[in-house]
């Protein structure tokens, strides 16, 4: 075994990635499946499901390492019986990606619509977080399993984005609730540390940063480009070594708490 394998290899590991069939999720889930790990992937959609193992087949070794499971992590009791089939598929789970989330809409303030304020706030928050979260870290302690645990923040987990309240909400929150759950773990071996990814272009935000009939950037589109020293989008792929640095023991080992930006500077813009 080479030195970056015994550093960075996952071989042996069993990765749950809730939310792995979106952009992000699929890249952390195939990341993941390339250092070694078993990988089961989890989607309120059966249809997202069967598209991200289509893709995971092609990834060299993937032969029964991967498997895909229709979970919706908004219900504790469908994440315990999700976390029991994969325990039945591939043993005990040694990483969890919290990578549920997303966002529904802009607008100010006073028009925000608190119907839809609560459902982002769940998807985000309670679904992204706080019950796989839950369920996981009790199964974990119970049988004394040293898992770790990879959330996902965001840009607007350090500075708010405009018009997205409930998304602001939901992740200024994961960024300070991945801190205390690190802080609370920490004394059972369990690792809790979280990816922030900067702008990158997905189905979710492109219609805002990209005019559909003009494919120029909008209004937004440019702004973003201007707070970013790299002065470009982030393609999801750079995601990858952010995710398996985390999930490897040997080499994140000592670290929990922590929120690494992949924002090509976003974050440390200045004038």
């Amino acid at each position: 075994m080479s030195y970056l394998d015994e550093l960075f290899g996952l071989h042996g590991k069993t990765a749950v990635v809730a939310g792995g069939a979106g952009a992000i999720g699929t890249v952390m889930s195939e990341a993941l499946l390339q250092a070694g790990a078993r990988v089961a992937i989890w989607s309120r959609s059966q249809e997202s499901v069967d598209k991200a193992l289509e893709r995971m087949a092609g990834v060299a070794g993937s032969d029964n390492k991967v498997v895909g499971m229709q979970v919706d992590t908004g219900s504790e009791e469908l994440v315990e019986k999700g976390l029991q089939e994969t325990v039945s598929l591939f043993g005990t789970p040694d990483i969890l990606i919290n990578g549920v989330g997303g966002n529904i809409g802009k607008a100010p303030l006073i028009e925000q619509d608190m119907e839809l304020f609560d459902k982002v706030l769940h998807m985000n928050l309670t679904a992204g977080l706080m019950i796989p979260t839950k369920v996981f870290g009790a199964y974990w302690i119970k049988n004394k399993v040293k898992g770790c645990i990879i959330n996902l923040t965001s840009m607007a987990s350090y500075n708010p984005l405009s018009g997205v309240w409930a998304y602001d909400a939901a992740k200024s929150a994961t960024l300070n609730l991945t801190m205390a759950s690190a802080n609370e773990f920490a004394k059972y071996g369990i690792r809790v540390n979280a990816i922030a990814p900067g702008f990158f272009l997905g189905k979710q935000n492109k219609h805002l940063l990209i005019d559909k009939d003009t494919g120029e950037y909008t209004d937004r589109g440019k702004a973003v480009l201007a707070h970013t020293p790299y002065g470009r989008f982030g393609d999801v792929m750079e995601l990858a070594g952010a995710t398996v640095f985390l999930a490897s023991d040997k080499a994140a080992g000592f670290i929990t708490g922590i929120s690494v930006p992949v924002d090509g500077g976003y974050l440390v813009h200045n004038i």
